[in-house]
Parts: C-alpha cells; sequence; structure tokens
C-alpha cells in the first residue's frame, strides 16, 4: 500500500465504493473509469494523446504532479514502442501497482485495435470499390498534411537550442542520404545526451515540456500521490525479474512456436518475427518507425502496395488509440494476401491479433522492468540528456518520413537515383496527381491557418476524395 495518506486530496479520506481504495484516495474502480475515458478520447497521436492524459490525471484529477509526469514521459520517450501507451502502462502502475499498469496499458490499445480490425476488412472487402478508394485517397492527402505538423510540433517541444537542431539534422542527413539504420541513429544520440547531460553542459539540462492548461503547474507534493516513491514502486530485483520472466515467455513463445511448426517462409512466421523486431528498435514511436516498416512490408514481403501504408496511417489517425496500431493493419494484410490454406479473413485477423500482441506485450516488459528503477532517478541529468538528444534526432526521422510520404502520395512514380554511396528517391514530375496535390494544400490550410483538428480535418478530406472518385469515374 501507498505510505502517504496525508497526500490524498480533500475529501477522498474515508470514502468507500464498490472497488479497493488505496491510501491515495482512489480506488481501482475509480481509475478503471478514467482510463476508459482516457482511451476513447485518445485521438490525435502522440502528441494529443499525451495532452488528454495529461489533461484528465494531472490536471483534473489531480493524481500525479508535473515533474513525475514528465519523468515518466521523458523514460517512455526513450523506450521503443507507443510513448503515449506506455505512459499510460507507468502512471496504472504508480496508482494501483501491476493490475492498474495492465488495465491502464489494455484500455489504452482495445478501442484502437477493434476500429482498425472493423476498417481492415472494410478495405480488404471493398478497397477497390469507387467509394472506398476515394475515402482512402483522400485521408491519405490529409495524413501528409498531419505528418508534417507533427515534425513541427515534436520540434518546437524537442529542438530548444542549437544542439538540439543540429542533432536533429544530423539525424536527417543520416537516414535521409546515407539510409542508416534507425537503432543506430538512436544510439548515437543517446551517447551523446548522456554525455552531455553527464558533464552538465546547458543545452542537455532539463527544460520545456507540459504544463496545465490553466497555466498553473501542480507540484508532486499536492498531488494525490504525493512526491514520495510508493512501496511497491521501488525497485525490487526479485519482482522484477518474475514479472519481465512472464511477459518474456507471453510475447516470444508463440513467435517460436509458430517458427518451429510453419517454418520461416511462412507468413505467419514472418509477421510474428518482424513486428517482434520492430517492437525492439522503433524508438520515437509510430512516425519515426513507418519508413522502416513500410519500406519492409512493400519491398521485402510484399504485404503492401507502395500507397497502403497510408491508408493505413490515415485509419490509424481517425481512430482512437496509438498509431502504431497500423502495424496491425500491415499484419492484416499480409496475411490476407498469403493466406496459406486458410481462409483469407481469417488468417488476417488471426495476423491482426499477432501483430498487435507482439507489439504490445513488450511495452509492458519495457515499462514493468525498468520504471521501479527510473523512479530512483528522477533529477538524474545524464539520464536527462539522454532522453531530450533522442527525441531531437526523431524530429529528424519524422522530416524524413514526411518527404517520404510526399513522394509517395504526390506523385504516381518515383525513382531512385545514385551517386556514389548516397542513394536518392526522386519523384517524376510528369506523374504529379493534381488532385492529391490540392486536397493535401487544403489540408495543410485547414490545420496550419485554420487551426482545424486533425480529426475534422480527415473526414473533410476523406469525404472530397470520395466526391472526387465519383466524379472522375
Amino acid at each position: 500500500m501507498v505510505e502517504m495518506t496525508e497526500n490524498a486530496p480533500p475529501g477522498q479520506a474515508g470514502k468507500k465504493d464498490a472497488g479497493e481504495r488505496h491510501q491515495h484516495g482512489i480506488s481501482f474502480g475509480e481509475a478503471f473509469r478514467v482510463w476508459l475515458r482516457v482511451a476513447a478520447l485518445s485521438f490525435g497521436g502522440p502528441a494529443g494523446q499525451i495532452a488528454v492524459m495529461h489533461r484528465i490525471i494531472v490536471d483534473e484529477k489531480r493524481w500525479i504532479g508535473e515533474h513525475r509526469f514528465l519523468h515518466a514521459l521523458n523514460y517512455c520517450m526513450l523506450l521503443p514502442g507507443p510513448e503515449a501507451q506506455q505512459l499510460a502502462v507507468y502512471i496504472g502502475w504508480l496508482m494501483h501497482r501491476t493490475l492498474g499498469g495492465l488495465v491502464a496499458g489494455v484500455l489504452f490499445v482495445l478501442p484502437g485495435f477493434l476500429s482498425i480490425l472493423a476498417l481492415s476488412y472494410i478495405y480488404a472487402a471493398y478497397g477497390s470499390v469507387g467509394i472506398v478508394a476515394g475515402l482512402f485517397f483522400g485521408l491519405k492527402a490529409a495524413v501528409l498534411a498531419v505528418v508534417v505538423q507533427a515534425v513541427i510540433r515534436i520540434g518546437g517541444r524537442a529542438l530548444r537550442n542549437r544542439v538540439m537542431l543540429a542533432i536533429a539534422a544530423a539525424a536527417f542527413v543520416a537516414i535521409f542520404f546515407f539510409h542508416v539504420p534507425f537503432p543506430l541513429i538512436v544510439l548515437a544520440a543517446a551517447i551523446a545526451g548522456f554525455l552531455g547531460g553527464r558533464f552538465g553542459l546547458d543545452a542537455f539540462s532539463p527544460g520545456g515540456g507540459h504544463k496545465a492548461a490553466s497555466g498553473a503547474v501542480l507540484s508532486d507534493a499536492e498531488s494525490a500521490l504525493g512526491e514520495g516513491i510508493p512501496e511497491h514502486a521501488r525497485p525490487n530485483l526479485a519482482w522484477s525479474l518474475r514479472i519481465s520472466g512472464v511477459l518474456l515467455a507471453l510475447w516470444l513463445l508463440p513467435v517460436a512456436a509458430l517458427y518451429a511448426f510453419f517454418g520461416p517462409g511462412d507468413v505467419f512466421s514472418q509477421i510474428g518475427l518482424f513486428f517482434s523486431k520492430m517492437a525492439v528498435v522503433t524508438f520515437g514511436g509510430a512516425y519515426a518507425a513507418l519508413a522502416y516498416v513500410a519500406q519492409e512490408a512493400v519491398q521485402h514481403f510484399g504485404w503492401l502496395k507502395p500507397g497502403e501504408m497510408l491508408d493505413g496511417l490515415g485509419m490509424a489517425e481517425t481512430t482512437p488509440g496509438p498509431l502504431i496500431m497500423v502495424l496491425q493493419f500491415v499484419g492484416f494484410m499480409g496475411a490476407f494476401r498469403n493466406p496459406g490454406s486458410l481462409d483469407p479473413m481469417l488468417a488476417a485477423t488471426l495476423a491482426s491479433i499477432l501483430t498487435t500482441w507482439v507489439t504490445f506485450v513488450p511495452c509492458f516488459l519495457w515499462i514493468f522492468l525498468g520504471a521501479p528503477f527510473i523512479e530512483k532517478l528522477r533529477g538524474n541529468l545524464a539520464l536527462a540528456g539522454a532522453m531530450q538528444a533522442i527525441t531531437a534526432a526523431v524530429v529528424g526521422v519524422i522530416l524524413n518520413l514526411a518527404i517520404w510520404f510526399g513522394l509517395h502520395t504526390l506523385f504516381a512514380e518515383v525513382a531512385s537515383v545514385s551517386f556514389g554511396s548516397l542513394r536518392l528517391d526522386v519523384p517524376v514530375l510528369q506523374s504529379a496527381v493534381p488532385a492529391a496535390i490540392a486536397l493535401s494544400a487544403a489540408a495543410a490550410i485547414a490545420i496550419f491557418r485554420f487551426k482545424t483538428s486533425v480529426i475534422t480535418t480527415l473526414f473533410a478530406c476523406a469525404i472530397a476524395g470520395m466526391l472526387w472518385t465519383l466524379a472522375v469515374s
């Protein structure tokens, strides 16, 4: 139990409800309802999801303070996988132990999983029908503007000085011009940031971050949890090893079984192995990983056609949950087109579940294994420097993704040009798609000039895409 009853909000002490009420004054039943609300409102990508979580958890419910929220967020940004979902697991674990983390993390994913599965069924069955194709044509054009917005929003938070700007630029050059593997870019940034923080360089010092909507900052001492470390959140190597062993088995044993029974050439073995690898290297969330996933899914495995990754991202942008749920769509289409002896829809459904499983089970592993030790490191300058440098590098990687999306959205043909060790994708100008250019421009104007919400913009472009397709068909 949490030894800090004196920090419970006024009016909370002594109240009872159907769930167990912990000493911080918040019952598990109340937490379940709050996480369900967070899950239902988790639209708009990681920036929007984190903002929603901050507004509800910090500003409204006052469960944890600003500094603790930012510390947890920075740790989650350091991890592979979707930082918003991992932040939910972290806070759920802080408040209500292991079960709280499991419930918060599962609820955060469940609405998006069901939504993407339903849309994938429609896409596979009717994607070539004019009106459905038009819908995804419009979404694809709008998503380009959304990714550009992500570059600007994350860059505005992360690139606070010239050093961070240089790290972002170096990351972009490395991945765009030299095709340096993403994990190496993250590792180099982490080392630079760690050393910068370790030696106390101003450029790597903590600063910035999310602020409460009212402008006031809730201190940890004023929150329900207080500023101390709950008893269950203190480092316990035996517990960490036990829970990690269980999660590691849940993650890898199904993958190993598929590989053993069906062999390396089977689509389920490929999906299990590939997305398990992605779960380890997808630092910086969905945007940072999508270019690599799209390249592998299209060129290596043949699961998708070039423009279909954008269709999947459009689904993820318009449904609740992490944007990394687009991987579920990739797995779905991979098995749908390579069903073996199974019915295509059944194979696709099983692949969708498998992809989601191997993508998110590791997220719980990272949190439960590391969070107790990270809680003790609040205020560690070297770790904070590494986190900030990684975030800066991710900006450069997302810029690369925006350019990749632009090439494949606005042009029907893209050529590869080599200059020694450099290899660039360049558009074939004669293959420009005027309707896509117009829709992307309209989406950009709506988002940047008129501050239209992402959801409204995506829906408007989807309708415009359907109308355009019907008009020219």
